[in-house]
């Protein structure tokens, strides 16, 4: 009899993996680094005062015989015919956007978690190991905390901006989803079947020969209301966390199908 299982022995390998590869090959990094993006470069003063139609002294000394002594903001016309440059997206480039590494490491934990998930459901279906858990659904589990997490991050910055267009954004559909919520939970079981009640109903019946030799009893109701209180509390966090980032989400497609208007393939 083996000392670790093969589903344990695949997760240490996975975590291994996944620490030791980041920095060679990412998957996050290459959906940003492949080449698909481009970023415009900025242009020089020179150029912009040649558009302008303005002289720039180059050196100091220039500068000190026309009478300028210091160094002052240069204006620019909004009308000019200013072309950029394009040039694609690289690592050191993606390096300095903020959340790039937790984007970074999010991706590739759900890419790990994804492949050890096939793995211990084959593992399942061709073994069928009676004593052992799916390791894969621990792994599943754990991106969804993680991507909670990340979401509680973004809003998080969007409460401590000046600008408060975001933060009422995420208030407003909170109070939403908690009036939704509560209003799911109102509703008949006849009419809007959760199987909420039967669980809780089951709970009650296992629980109770446990407390009611200690005179505990009454807290069984109070467990059930405080339970049905928790889940209300937590759709209304997730609908805050997930409504203004899939907002901008949904912005950004329809500007992406915008943009490729003449290409049918690329909007597929």
């Amino acid at each position: 009899q083996a000392v670790m299982g093969v589903q344990v022995v695949v997760t240490l390998l996975a975590a291994s993996l996944m620490q030791k590869m980041a920095p060679h090959c990412s998957f996050a990094r290459w959906l940003l680094c492949n080449g698909s993006l481009y970023r415009y470069k900025h242009p020089s003063d020179e150029e912009l005062c040649a558009l302008a139609g303005k002289h720039r002294p180059k050196s100091k000394r220039d500068r000190k015989m026309n009478g300028v002594t210091e160094d002052k903001p240069l204006s620019v016309p909004r009308d000019i015919d200013l072309q950029l440059d394009t040039s694609p997206i690289t690592a050191v480039d993606a390096l300095v956007l903020r959340y790039f590494l937790e984007y970074q490491w999010f991706v590739d934990f759900a890419v790990y978690a994804s492949a050890v998930y096939v793995f211990s459901e084959g593992y399942f279906c061709l073994v069928s190991p009676a004593r052992e858990s799916n390791l894969g659904v621990l792994w599943c589990l754990l991106s969804v905390v993680f991507s909670v997490k990340v979401f509680f991050t973004v809003m998080r910055h969007y409460f401590r901006s000046e600008e408060g267009g975001e933060r009422s954004v995420c208030l407003t559909f909170a109070f939403f989803f908690l009036l939704l919520a509560m209003l799911a939970l109102v509703v008949r079981e006849e009419y809007l079947e959760f199987g909420l009640e039967a669980g809780l109903a089951g709970v009650a019946r296992n629980l109770e020969p446990i407390l009611k030799p200690r005179g505990w009893e009454w807290t069984l109701p109070l467990a059930k209301l405080g339970f049905k209180l928790g889940l209300v509390a937590l759709c209304s966090f997730l609908g805050a966390l997930l409504t203004f980032p899939g907002l901008r989400l949904a912005q950004t497609h329809l500007d992406a199908l915008r943009m490729a208007a003449d290409k049918p393939l690329t909007q597929l």
